[in-house]
């Protein structure tokens, strides 16, 4: 039967907190940041899309109240549908 051989992973030598924090300087001088404008634009954007769909869900929520009504408020379906019963 063959066993199974267990290796280890080598241990680099050295380096600890300077040559991470070396590292971490060269690649952020690769990264690109946006610029102040493409936030800006970007952060429109996302709070015309946010004001949008609360107004949105905010009518499709009303219409279903008008179209189911309640037991006080007897509207649209609940009340074609009492019609109908005769209640």
């Amino acid at each position: 039967m063959s066993e199974a051989v267990e290796t280890i992973p080598e241990k680099r030598s050295g380096g600890g907190a300077g040559q991470f924090i070396g590292e971490v300087r060269e690649e952020l001088k690769k990264t690109s940041f946006p610029s102040r404008e493409d936030v800006t634009n970007t952060t429109i954007i996302v709070i015309v899309n946010v004001i949008f769909f609360a107004i949105f869900l905010f009518l499709v929520d009303q219409a279903w109240v008008f179209i189911l009504g309640d037991n006080e408020h007897p509207t649209g379906l609940t009340w074609l549908i009492n019609k109908i019963a005769g209640l």
